[in-house]
């Protein structure tokens, strides 16, 4: 099923196997279509510690929903009776084995160009930063000769030469979070050495870590750090040339004065209850989470017939925002303060 981000249950896509459950058995079966707190999954996405949900976030979800759908369909079409908490089990160590046996490392291995698509302009993207003097690092799950080939095929033969830091079965998220887990130096053969680690060097393959020796190692922290990830979350360009730099410097000592007034408009200490500068605030975020309605008063009421219908506003994403640059000024006040309002 999809959920919205206050655990409301988007009608229509709730599927049982392959085929879409009825609006009014999910109604009856979740007394509504709002998923309590307690059901939902933990903070990565899993269903533990009495959570009876868990959250698809990544591609590795793909094959494990098809599984998971696909199973149950026969199921239910050759009138197989399943616990279902049985069958989620068994699919997902079905999976972790694959990873932890090496199989899935294994066929993709023996057949890459079937598996990989072949991104021409990863190693342009990777040249480019190195040429700036971006120091780069790699962090990932897969085993060092997986590894290996993939980026051999993806980047090329001398793809180490890229990256100043590279490490391998970092097991993450263990690796953000164990501080007990030493880094352990790998040799070309694949073969675990014993050497103590007092830096990460560059052109050597390390194994397992955590996050907190990685960053006393290498000084590399904050918001100077890039990460790319499974998860994409926005992408931004801005052009280079003197002539866009003078308007980019324009558009951003507007915004500044639009915030400041919008600001003041609100509350000259803190502005809108309801919005940081980019970002809903913690209290609307709750707010939203534990109340359908919120008003000034219980007298706002008043202005509506007792048999009005209140419908949520339409959130727009970062993709459906107003196009903002093609507008004069004059225009786009008007657009940012209803925004900033909203």
């Amino acid at each position: 099923m999809k959920i919205d981000a206050f655990h409301y249950i988007q009608l229509g896509t709730v599927y049982r196997g392959l085929s879409v459950v009825p609006d009014e058995e999910v109604i009856e079966m979740y007394e509504g279509s709002h998923v309590p707190l307690e059901q939902m999954s933990d903070f990565y996405g899993k269903s533990s510690h009495g959570n009876t949900m868990k959250q698809f976030m990544d591609i590795f979800s793909l094959p494990e929903m098809t599984l998971l759908s696909c199973v149950n369909e026969y199921f239910l079409k050759n009138n197989v009776d399943y616990e279902p908490v049985h069958l989620y089990k068994d699919v997902k160590d079905s999976i972790r084995d694959v990873h932890t046996k090496g199989i899935m490392y294994r066929a993709i291995e023996a057949d890459i160009e079937k598996y990989i698509c072949y991104p021409e302009q990863t190693r342009a993207v990777l040249a480019k930063l190195a040429d700036h003097g971006k120091k780069m690092f790699l962090i990932t799950n897969s085993p060092s000769s997986f590894v290996d080939k993939g980026m051999r095929y993806i980047v090329g033969k001398d793809w180490r030469d890229l990256f100043d830091v590279v490490i391998v079965q970092a097991e993450k998220p263990n690796f953000f979070n164990d501080k007990r887990r030493p880094f352990r130096k790998v040799n070309e053969k694949g073969v675990l050495l014993w050497d103590k680690i007092y830096k990460l060097q560059k052109g050597q393959i390390y194994k397992q870590g955590n996050l907190y020796e990685f960053l006393k190692l290498t000084g590399w922290r904050g918001s100077k750090v890039l990460y790319f990830g499974d998860h994409i979350y926005s992408d931004l360009a801005v052009h280079r040339d003197a002539e866009s730099q003078l308007v980019l410097q324009e558009w951003k000592k507007e915004r500044k004065e639009m915030r400041e007034m919008t600001k003041g408009s609100f509350n000259t200490q803190f502005g809108s209850l309801f919005r940081t500068d980019q970002n809903p605030t913690y209290f609307l975020r709750r707010l939203s989470r534990f109340a359908d309605i919120y008003m000034a008063s219980l007298s706002c009421l008043l202005s509506y017939d007792v048999s009005h219908t209140f419908y949520p506003r339409r959130t727009p994403l970062q993709h459906e925002l107003p196009a903002w640059s093609d507008r004069p000024p004059a225009a786009r006040l008007p657009l940012l303060q209803e925004a900033q309002a909203k």
